[in-house]
């Protein structure tokens, strides 16, 4: 179970620690027959009930005191469907087993996160993204969804069957049901040539739009107390495949973005006055590189640095300004900021309570070193982030409650009101869900 946070006398944790809690029993199943029995059981007992993956949300999306369901068994491809370009894999699987197993079918997702350590089910309904100018988040590539609900029936959705829950349950929450199995849209494996390399700050943000439109995956990290940022195009290329180096790609992708990243996160915390000339120095560490190879090796690398991130889209229009105002806030606010703030994009979707739904989004995602005090650049980066209309990410940190969804979503209530019908009772309430979507 090494990759499923948890901690000793029955006490669940997440991966950033900052959440645990205590559920009165756990269960395994190894059938969604038997999972439907521990929801039948749970409500027999009175218990509510909580789905958990890999914990890496630094929210309490997961956390429970009732019956913690643990997905381990559910696990591997139920279908491949080539003449449909589907793939249907049971919840509990990881993205990472399920990339590679794609990738040796001659397949791939269009589009992934940055990195592939949860579950399939956990990314999805947390609304788990990358970066794409037309190609959106994971759950956008979901082409249908089985959920058991809270009385223990087994529901099926599609763009065909029960569509009003196929908008909604694609990231649930965890709200609706717990999802069993995806069926994700599947393409041919292609390749992908990263161009990253540094790019001043202010060079980036007058830039952006040109940036974003030239380029079908673009990304960059600004390193605070710097006026430096490091840039990412991904690009679909026609080959030949030119991967990364095995010792100059440990050597930048483990040495400098783990090893010395973490000796650097260390110091930083014994001596925070340290950090600006780290950043300094990190900024410029990280030379340009060019690489060709299949899309998981592109888009997902090892984050083995423990953090707690805060992240939030914004209108991408809103994006330069949103940034600008961020600086400004670390520059005069004596706060010492040892972690490259990330930003990316993604196209407006359907999805009922997707942070893109309906909007073409710029995220900005803020972290701090684990063990490390967050709470004064969060709440002063939030401020920010709300002024312009901000979406957090469901699973990462945040205080806003559903009166804010309610003003920033304007299918909130479609999406409650889904939730009344299937889980009138709140089998699958916890205090994350009580604040975010209302008693």
């Amino acid at each position: 179970m090494s990759s499923t946070a948890s901690g000793k006398n029955g006490t669940w944790r997440n991966w950033g620690g900052n959440v645990s809690a205590r559920p009165a029993r756990e269960v395994t199943p190894a059938s969604v027959e038997e999972l439907a029995a521990a929801v039948r059981r749970a409500a027999e007992d009175g218990l509510t009930v909580k789905a958990v993956g890999t914990g890496h949300s630094f929210t309490s999306i997961a956390a429970t005191d009732g019956v913690l369901i643990r997905p381990q068994l559910l696990t591997g491809i139920r279908d491949i469907d080539r003449d449909a370009m589907t793939v249907t894999v049971e919840a509990g699987t990881p993205l990472k087993r399920l990339n590679m197993a794609l990738a040796r079918e001659g397949l791939s997702l269009t589009n992934m996160g940055d990195i592939m350590e949860q579950t399939v089910s956990g990314a999805t309904s947390t609304g788990t993204h990358g970066t794409g100018r037309e190609s959106a988040s994971i759950a956008a590539q979901i082409k249908g969804l089985e959920l058991v609900t809270a009385d223990g029936t087994v529901l099926t959705c599609s763009e065909k069957e029960n569509p009003e829950v196929f908008a909604a349950a694609r990231i649930g929450l965890g709200a609706l049901g717990i999802v069993t199995a995806i069926t994700f849209a599947v393409e041919p494996v292609f390749l992908l040539t990263a161009r990253e390399e540094p790019m001043p700050f202010d060079k980036v943000l007058a830039e952006f739009d040109q940036l974003w439109a030239e380029n079908e995956h673009f990304e960059f990290y600004w390193f605070p107390h710097t006026g430096n940022t490091n840039t990412k195009r991904n690009n679909r290329s026609a080959g030949p495949e030119k991967p990364v180096p095995p010792v100059s790609g440990w050597f930048e992708d483990e040495f400098l973005s783990n090893g010395v990243f973490q000796v650097a996160q260390w110091v930083g915390r014994a001596a925070p006055a340290s950090i600006p000339t780290i950043a300094r120095i990190s900024s410029k560490a990280l030379s340009a590189r060019t690489y060709t190879d299949i899309p998981y090796k592109v888009y997902t690398s090892p984050r083995r640095v423990r953090f707690v991130e805060m992240e939030y889209a914004v209108p991408r229009a809103a994006l330069a300004e949103t940034l600008r105002e961020l600086k400004a806030m670390v520059d005069r606010s004596g706060l010492r900021v040892s972690f490259p703030v990330e930003v990316r994009t993604a196209p407006a979707d359907d999805i009922t309570l997707s942070t893109a739904s309906g909007r073409d989004s710029a995220y900005v995602a803020v972290h701090m070193f684990k063990g490390t005090p967050y709470h004064a650049y969060f709440t002063a980066a939030e401020r920010i982030f709300t002024a312009h209309e901000g979406r957090p990410h469901w699973g990462k940190v945040h205080t806003r409650d559903a009166e804010y969804f309610a003003g920033v979503y304007p299918r909130f209530g479609e999406f409650t009101a889904l939730r009344d019908r299937l889980d009138p009772d709140r089998r699958f309430q916890n205090d994350y869900l009580r604040r975010v979507l209302g008693a």
